[in-house]
């Protein structure tokens, strides 16, 4: 398999961390849930904390990684489960599937040709299936921290519509993402040169802020945000 870009065990420390911020992580996977269809893939899947969220609603779901570590992880979380398929998968792929979507959260940024990275998802995918994205904003808030994880780019509205439209998807839905935390992260982050990890900020970050700003989001679209969120779709034939 192709090399991955990054310190590939901070990767999956990070991973680890934001295991325990539920919240969050209960935020991004209810943002994919009504798109995932019946057979649903994931790539990227990490420690496997939002496929287990979803197969609460979906009869199946295919969990990949590129990562050697966290692809034996997956297989020992779902190992016993029937109804997980366990992967690897390295974006760009020349594999061929009828999914009803594929999900990538916080997984394009580290993919060198996005474009690419992006057909290929959607060769993964039956005709009208769903791409569902979650990508870190802002170039200006790129840190040593995105770096050194392996980020090739941080989007806006325009440059991630402008790749799922050079990729033959058709754009359904473009928004920006808590804007709580794109203030957070300047500031931890880029001025501080801080790395997320667990600890009593992330904590009370997930306890307190995060459904703060999910009810905020309910009432205003903020024009600005810590990640970007999309839904495309595949050609209908």
């Amino acid at each position: 398999m192709p090399e991955i870009a990054g310190d590939t065990y901070l990767q999956s420390r990070v991973l680890e961390d934001l295991s325990d911020a539920v919240n969050y992580q209960r935020w991004l996977a209810d943002l994919a849930r009504p798109y995932l269809g019946n057979d649903p893939i994931e790539l990227g899947s990490g420690i496997g904390d939002y496929a287990a969220a979803w197969l609460k609603t979906v009869p199946r779901i295919t969990v990949t990684e590129a990562d050697d570590g966290r692809l034996k992880a997956l297989t020992r979380r779902f190992i016993d489960d029937p109804r997980v398929d366990v992967r690897p998968l390295f974006l760009p792929t020349e594999e061929r599937a009828g999914h009803t979507a594929a999900v990538a959260l916080n997984v394009l940024e580290h993919v060198e040709d996005d474009v690419a990275g992006l057909r290929s998802i959607g060769g993964l995918l039956r005709p009208g299936g769903a791409v569902v994205l979650i990508v870190p904003a802002f170039p200006s808030a790129m840190s040593r921290f995105d770096r050194t994880i392996g980020h090739f780019r941080r989007y806006t509205l325009a440059t991630l519509g402008a790749a799922l439209t050079a990729a033959g998807l058709r754009t359904e839905q473009l928004c920006y993402i808590n804007p709580v935390g794109l203030l957070g992260w300047y500031v931890a982050c880029r001025a501080l040169r801080l790395a997320p990890h667990n600890g009593p900020l992330v904590r009370t970050y997930d306890r307190m802020v995060v459904p703060m700003a999910r009810r905020l989001e309910r009432r205003w679209q903020a024009p600005f945000g810590q990640s970007v969120f999309a839904v495309a779709r595949t050609p209908e034939r």
